[in-house]
């Protein structure tokens, strides 16, 4: 579970990152839209992958941290 948990962390890491800097160059979503409509758009997806990315780091950090769940 360790091995998962650093490819878990590593993967989100970038993930995040990679995420962030699409971001930036996104048009951003009209403010009126809401959740489900905002993934129309590449921001409202970006930031839903940003969100998941970090999720996805927390994670490995936990599987690292207690390989055997103590």
């Amino acid at each position: 579970m360790r091995n998962l948990g650093g490819i878990l962390l590593l993967v989100g890491v970038l993930g995040f990152f990679y995420c962030s800097s699409q971001l930036s160059r996104a048009e951003p979503v009209p403010p009126e839209k809401s959740i489900g409509q905002s993934l129309q758009y590449p921001a409202g997806r970006f930031e839903l992958g940003r969100y998941a990315a970090a999720m996805a780091a927390a994670v490995g950090v936990l599987l690292a941290m207690f390989p055997k769940g103590r």
